[in-house]
């Protein structure tokens, strides 16, 4: 992959990566209740899932969302309803002012990797980065690779953050 493909594919992903979603909200919430390092197994978990999402578009879920138009627009609709839903629960949360005695547990490994098959800006940014950045015939693999650690990084800067 060229330097020029692989910077714009950075900065698209970087774009996709810190804007606000689910991932964020979710990271700075645990951040703010628990603080770094005990929030660092939830953005762990968020960068697995990530990354096994980006393998299911590369290598196979991409290609039935082209062979199945119909499979693309209930992905749409179900991923709009999610979102649609995600706004309803913030609209309509009542304050509450939480006790510094009984905090819940911080989020686990496995529930910030299982929230990305959830996560319809999670799919998007796969899919967006699989067919705008990927390489055709023999070069495939290696830009899949290259796309992998472009994800790692900027899930973890835009984390930390």
């Amino acid at each position: 992959m060229e330097q020029g493909l692989f910077l714009s594919m950075l900065t698209f992903l970087w774009v996709a990566a810190i804007t606000p979603g689910p991932n964020n909200i979710l990271l700075t919430t645990s951040g703010a209740n628990f603080g770094f390092m005990r929030s660092l197994w939830l953005m762990v978990g968020i960068m697995l899932g990530m990354q096994s999402i980006l393998l299911l578009v590369a290598f196979g879920v991409g290609g039935m969302i082209l062979l199945s138009p119909s499979l693309h627009l209930i992905l749409k609709v179900l991923g709009s309803l999610y979102l649609l839903w995600l706004a309803w629960k913030i609209a309509t949360a009542a304050y509450e002012r939480l006790e510094a005695s009984a905090p819940p547990p911080p989020l686990r490994l496995y529930q910030g990797w299982l929230l990305q098959f959830l996560n319809p800006k999670a799919w998007l940014m796969a899919l967006g980065s699989v067919t705008s950045f990927s390489l055709a015939g023999s070069c495939y693999n290696h830009s899949v690779l290259l796309i992998s650690f472009g994800i790692v990084l900027v899930n973890l800067v835009s984390g930390v953050i």
